[in-house]
């Protein structure tokens, strides 16, 4: 397998733009018409996340190894969607229709080898995860129920859900959800709290806009909603294992929720042992949209919890403005802690630069992305 005859015609491959994707799905549907109804009615953001996901694993081919926990999650998280082995042969006859569609001439039988031998790797790692995960009972999704809907503000959703089974999540990973009124359009969201004895996790729903699925869930979900979660997922997105390195946390808009979560937990350790010192920047372009300021105000009487609220977009505002990213690299050094950062992916990308800007190693800068998805908080 040569992967950069992969990466090369990959490349000339996505010049076609949304032409790629919009021929494999209409390959796909034709040969398969009984997978149409994994999808959701419109493809319109779906388009998106095959082109995505395709790129991140091409890119990688060469060191297969470091994307393995990516395609192992890929696999159990598309168990929700009723994806069985004899899909992912029809996954795979329907790219390779579309590469030799696109490049043509340049289409010959050692690059389509390749591409073959890619794909197979790539689908038995994701069908060997689903299957592990399947005999080990996990459920291939969660039935909850919404148990209250705060609207803390015009832009935001409080929500409150309690899984009939209990799901094991650790503080900064984050569940995709389905909601009844987008059926098949499921959205990463990540709980808002440490696990609680009751099961009940706490979402913060952030109106992105123009999204397909957080307008609804920001105004329509109600008390007594059904929803349907998957597995947990995210790994670096987590407090340092080391207990005696400080954190700087900094968040925009809802990517304050893994935040609140790693919070919570560290406040019930305070109780029992000493915790990392940490500060927390989180961003907001208005004062209201600072939704949990009254709340981290009060977590702030902690010793070890410094909390400074950043707006950009209002010249009056008497604290901190400007971009969080900007305010918190002026604030530092912070060299000799551990940042986490969550937000829109702008944010996230220009605070990780302010950071490094500002001589933060990039090893100790930590995000999440979620496949192809944006960190956490929420999403269209």
């Amino acid at each position: 397998m040569d992967p950069a005859a992969l990466k090369n015609s990959w490349a000339l491959v996505t010049k076609a733009g949304d032409e790629v994707p919009l021929f494999f799905y209409s390959h796909l549907f034709l040969s398969h018409p009984e997978v149409r109804e994994m999808f959701p009615v419109s493809m319109a953001a779906q388009r998106d996340k095959l082109v995505g996901a395709l790129g991140a694993v091409v890119s990688n081919a060469s060191q297969l190894d470091e994307v393995v926990p990516f395609l192992q999650q890929l696999g159990r998280d598309h168990r929700r969607f009723g994806a069985v082995a004899d899909h992912y042969s029809a996954v795979g006859a329907s790219l390779l229709a579309t590469l030799q569609h696109f490049l043509g001439a340049a289409w010959t039988p050692d690059l389509a080898a390749d591409w073959a031998a890619a794909y197979g790797l790539v689908s038995s790692v994701m069908v060997q995860a689903a299957e592990e995960s399947a005999e080990d009972d996990a459920p291939a999704w969660w039935a909850g129920e919404v148990l209250g809907v705060d609207r803390r503000t015009m832009d935001v959703t409080v929500v409150q859900i309690h899984p009939e089974q209990p799901l094991d999540y650790l503080p900064g990973q984050s569940v995709a959800m389905e909601i009844p009124y987008r059926p098949r359009r499921w959205r990463y969201y990540t709980p808002a709290n440490a696990p609680r004895p009751d099961g009940s996790i706490e979402l913060h729903i952030g109106l992105v806009p123009g999204g397909q699925v957080s307008g609804p869930a920001v105004r329509s979900l109600k008390r007594g909603d059904p929803v349907r979660l998957g597995a947990p997922v995210g790994d670096s997105l987590k407090l340092p294992a080391d207990t005696d390195r400080d954190v700087v946390m900094i968040a925009g808009g809802t990517g304050l929720a893994p935040f609140r979560a790693m919070l919570e937990h560290l406040d019930r350790q305070a109780a029992d042992r000493p915790v990392p010192r940490v500060h927390l920047f989180h961003g907001a372009r208005m004062p209201w949209n600072l939704y949990e300021h009254r709340q981290l105000t009060s977590l702030s009487q902690r010793p070890w919890f410094n909390y400074t609220p950043v707006v950009s977009d209002d010249t009056s505002y008497p604290g901190q403005r400007g971009q969080v990213g900007a305010v918190a690299a002026a604030q530092g050094p912070w060299a000799d802690r551990t940042a986490l950062v969550c937000g829109s992916p702008a944010m996230v990308r220009h605070t990780v630069a302010e950071l490094t800007a500002a001589g933060m190693p990039a090893a100790a800068i930590h995000t999440e992305s979620l496949g192809t998805t944006t960190s956490a908080g929420s999403q269209q």
